[in-house]
This record gives C-alpha cells, structure tokens and sequence, in this order.
C-alpha cells in the first residue's frame, strides 16, 4: 500500500521564495531589471511569510486576510516574472517559466483555501 503524498505548503512557498532569489541573482541588473528584481523577490518572499503567520492566526478573519495575501503575492510574483528581462538566454528563461507555473499554482492553492474558508 502506498503511503499519500504529503504537501507542505509552508516548505512548498519558502522553496518559490528561494528559488526566485536564486534566479535573480542570475539575472542581468540593468535599470530596468533592478526594479523588477527588487519586485518579484519582496512578492516571493511575502507569499513564504505571510502563509507562516497565516498559520499562526489569531482567528478566523486573521487567517483568511493572510491567504488573501498570500494569493495576491502570488499574482504579483507572476506579474513580475513576466516583467523580467532574461535577454534570451534559454536557462534563465525556463526557470522563469518553471516559477511563473509555481506562482499560478499557489495563487489557485490560496484560492481554493479561501473557498473553504468562506
């Protein structure tokens, strides 16, 4: 019998959190990409912080603000991802394209959280 799979919200969004950086911190810093580096990372980082506090409610309207946030920072982390400059180079572009998928994933996770909140 296999045992089911277990999904770790809080380990699954510092994991995006991480993994934006680390693509950021390849990308090229021009005037334009800084701004949206600066961006994506406080977007990516707040979606990982906000669902640990989200787990740390002091109610239920505390819990629902916090997955609220966690799926608007999960729409802005795809806004910037779309933003940001890979200048073609294929490796920095699939990793763009891998988090843009994480993103979406999250905000419907957060999405779906909220349904069953309400």
């Amino acid at each position: 019998m296999e045992t089911p799979k277990k999904y770790d919200l809080e380990e699954r969004t510092e994991t995006f959190s991480l993994q934006v950086r680390d693509l950021c911190l390849r990308l090229k810093r021009d005037i334009i990409n800084r701004e949206y580096i600066i961006q994506l990372v406080r977007a990516a980082g707040s979606v990982a912080a906000n669902y640990i506090e989200a787990n740390e409610h002091l109610g239920p309207n505390d819990l629902k603000m916090r997955i609220r946030i966690c799926r608007k920072e999960s729409k802005e982390s795809q806004l910037w991802l779309k933003h940001i400059l890979t200048y073609e180079d294929e490796v920095l572009d699939i990793g763009r394209i891998k988090l843009l998928k994480e993103a979406t994933e999250l905000e419907n996770i957060f999405g779906a959280i909220l349904k069953k909140l309400n």
